[in-house]
């Protein structure tokens, strides 16, 4: 399998790190910049300089990568995987990605990112869900960037404080850079719609901490997790780059989970 990566951001350099040691490529890197061929690896600008030998795309730079490029790589047959599931808030786009792969015989696979207990959430969705809601907290300067600093003054702040309460569908689409988890918990579960978000910056954290609490008629449950942002960005989650590099190794394992 070749491989290839959208980005060379912190999510996109740690997943290119990663092969590299696994020794699985990258083969080939999507990039505004492009820049040629060296080592092997190909930098290119467009879907279509792509090598022809590329099996698998990883999507590592943001929403609007996704809208660019996704429905081109998955009409060219190349299977996808995102960790911008945020994206996916706008039923348009979906609906044009999911056209696409069927075209292209491809497949969109989506990370879980930064969250856990997913799996458990899409069996919970069989039997049917009551109530899902998604508590996200960061420090203060991992909300930098986003609308928080509209209605939080993010560097004098002494308290937790809430900077949004709506559905996952408007976290998604109001904060793209800071809502995939709750595009991941939503997709999981009860939808965009149903499902309740809540965002939070804490000056007394020093990880992200995310949340889900779900009930319905497997009974309940309560997630938590604390996880490290990457060292070069604090709006990226170390996690959601892991499960990318999880998401390529299921791709390659004869048995997954």
């Amino acid at each position: 399998m070749k491989i290839g990566i959208i980005g060379e951001g912190a999510i996109g350099r740690y997943v290119a790190d990663s092969l590299q040691v696994r020794g699985l490529g990258p083969h080939a890197i999507l990039t505004r910049s492009g820049g040629g061929t060296s080592d092997g690896l190909s930098r290119v600008r467009s879907v279509a300089d792509m090598p022809d030998d590329i099996s698998l795309m990883v999507d590592c730079a943001g929403h609007a990568a996704l809208v660019q490029h996704g429905p081109a790589i998955l009409e060219r047959g190349i299977d996808l995987v995102t960790v911008s599931l945020g994206a996916l808030a706008d039923p348009e786009l979906e609906f044009t990605l999911t056209d696409a792969a069927r075209r292209g015989n491809a497949q969109l696979h989506l990370a879980s990112g930064a969250i856990g207990a997913l799996d458990a959430l899409r069996a919970a969705k069989v039997g049917g869900l009551e109530e899902v809601t998604y508590t996200g907290r960061k420090p203060p300067r991992g909300w930098k960037g986003s609308p928080a600093e509209d209605r939080l003054d993010l560097d004098t702040l002494t308290a937790a404080a809430t900077h949004f309460d709506g559905t996952a569908r408007d976290a998604a689409t109001t904060y793209p850079k800071n809502a995939n988890v709750a595009a991941a918990v939503a997709l999981a579960g009860a939808g965009f719609d149903a499902t309740q978000v809540r965002l939070i910056a804490d000056p007394d954290v020093i990880a992200n901490i995310h949340e889900i609490h779900a009930t319905g008629a497997f009974g309940q449950f309560h997630f938590r997790i604390e996880g490290h942002a990457l060292p070069d960005n604090p709006r990226s989650s170390a996690l959601a780059a892991m499960s990318a590099v999880a998401a390529i190794e299921r791709q390659l394992a004869p048995i997954t989970t």
